[in-house]
């Protein structure tokens, strides 16, 4: 071969008689075929002018008669008897493909034989292209219709889901400057489009139930309304049992790993959400004796004849110990009830009962604060549960989460000299008077539920004040709040940290303290 494809000095004429292979042709289905000129033919039934029909005369022989033979010789004799024979062709208009050609022409040429196009006038053929392109040389496509105001409202939902093409998005984005309602329908649609990701929580606002309920009882006040400092443990069990309401049974047996900080480092414990919610209504059930109700375990304990125990940790071993086989979905309903009583009581008490104390075997806290502490759990314990199903649950409403803060930064000074008492935190060095100002910590909460809270550093009965501030530590609000629950180390909880480091560790350290089972 050479380098111009040719094989040696072989000229072009002696392969002038070769077959030859057709070229590719474009699919049928990509031809616009309203794009193609169509040459005009003469209505049915009228003369065809000669001219427009191309006369096919026969070789004529030598004696004056034509014949097979003489067809032969033509051809032979013939330079381009091997190619296809001239025909007419109308001129070429630019974008539109050719047209493709007849299976029987396709055929025909595969075999060899010549083909014979349909004869049609020039003269016709020139008013349909010049029709077809009234300016040549150009390829402009005529404007697109523009589209009617209930074609673009029927678009809606495809452009919120961003689901139209181009020129349907730009159409429908312009319509939305000029039509108010179709403009307040898009903003609802993408609205909609919010709740179809799998990654978000399909639960709602947890500050929606309580402007319902306002809306509601603007209205027509309750005969006997629940105060409002138990509205926190009213909404966060609501929020809870709306989590597990419809789990199954394998929900209810998914491994929950419970984690608090014990002794200077964390500690964890493994359940199953069954066992999560025995914990609750077990825990539950020293808020149930302070207002005479029935406790949930004093049955249990009955029937061993054991004494009821008043700790947290003891309580929710002796309910786990009388539980085999392990609780199920059954416990849901009697966790359930024991919330709706220990409300619906304390609202019928009102004030009266609001700083009466609460026993936790070691430390003891008002009704408020108590029921206070419960919604915090509840909180805690469903992040808990939702983590072990793959669920995203929220944090509180900023009100709500404001209180549990505010309930945290005020136990701090006991918790402070609990742990200096044990040696886990370093000595007071400034001691005053019960209820004047002494150092302090500036505890700056920030986000969701934040505020400032300034903590006494010597003493508990001593009162904090900015004037008396040694240091300054800074956190989130929901950071703090896991703070508190021992969900993360203290080294690892301040965002950012200013003046004295070892009053911001004690003060750090006090606040996971605060954690238990």
């Amino acid at each position: 071969m050479t380098g111009d494809g040719r094989e040696g000095d072989r000229r072009d004429d002696e392969v002038r008689d070769a077959r030859r292979i057709p070229g590719p042709r474009g699919a049928v289905d990509d031809l616009d075929l309203d794009s193609v000129p169509r040459p005009v033919l003469p209505p049915r039934g009228e003369h065809v002018p000669e001219e427009t029909v191309p006369k096919q005369e026969a070789p004529v022989s030598e004696d004056g008669a034509p014949g097979q033979e003489a067809w032969e010789e033509e051809a032979r004799e013939s330079p381009g008897a091997a190619e296809p024979k001239e025909t007419w062709e109308a001129p070429e208009t630019p974008g539109v493909p050719d047209a493709p050609e007849a299976p029987e022409e396709r055929a025909a040429e595969e075999e060899g034989e010549d083909v014979v196009d349909e004869p049609f006038s020039e003269a016709a053929a020139e008013p349909a292209a010049s029709a077809a392109s009234p300016h040549p040389g150009t390829t402009d496509a005529p404007p697109a219709p523009a589209l009617s105001h209930q074609v673009l409202k029927a678009l809606l939902g495809a452009w919120a889901l961003s689901a139209c093409s181009a020129e349907e998005t730009a159409a429908v984005e312009e319509h939305l400057t000029s039509c108010a309602p179709c403009a307040d329908e898009a903003l609802r649609l993408r609205d909609a489009v919010g709740l179809l990701h799998t990654d978000g929580s399909l639960d709602l606002d947890p500050g929606l139930r309580a402007r319902v309920l306002d809306g509601c009882l603007g209205r027509r006040p309750a005969r006997i309304p629940v105060p409002e400092w138990v509205t926190p443990y009213d909404a966060e069990t609501a929020r809870l049992d709306a989590l597990v309401r419809d789990f199954g049974a394998a929900e209810w047996h998914a491994p929950v790993r419970l984690q608090w900080f014990e002794e200077e480092r964390a500690a964890t414990r493994r359940t199953t959400v069954a066992g999560v919610i025995g914990h609750l209504m077990a825990v539950d059930g020293l808020l149930s004796a302070t207002l005479g109700l029935e406790d949930p375990l004093g049955a249990a304990q009955g029937r061993t004849g054991s004494e009821v125990p008043l700790t947290p940790v003891r309580r929710t071993e002796a309910y786990w110990a009388a539980t085999h086989p392990p609780a199920t979905r059954a416990v849901r309903e009697p966790w359930r009830d024991l919330t709706h009583r220990l409300i619906s009581t304390a609202s019928i008490a009102g004030r009266n009962v609001a700083e009466r104390s609460v026993s936790y075997g070691d430390f003891a806290l008002p009704l408020q604060d108590a029921l206070l502490d419960r919604a915090f759990e509840c909180w805690v314990h469903g992040t808990d549960i939702a983590e072990a199903v793959d669920y995203p649950y929220g944090p509180p409403s900023a009100v709500h989460l404001h209180r549990m803060v505010d309930l945290a930064a005020r136990m701090l000074p006991a918790a402070l000299a609990g742990r200096r008492g044990a040696g886990l935190a370093g000595p007071a060095k400034e001691l005053v008077a019960p209820g004047e100002p002494g150092r302090s910590v500036h505890l700056e909460v920030e986000g969701h539920g934040g505020g400032d809270w300034y903590i006494a550093l010597d003493s508990p009965a001593a009162v904090g004040s900015p004037d008396r501030v040694v240091a300054q530590v800074a956190l989130d609000g929901v950071e703090f709040c896991q703070l508190v629950a021992g969900h993360i180390p203290p080294v690892e909880a301040a965002a950012g940290q200013e003046g004295d480091r070892e009053a911001i560790r004690d003060v750090l350290f006090a606040a996971a303290s605060l954690s238990r089972l």
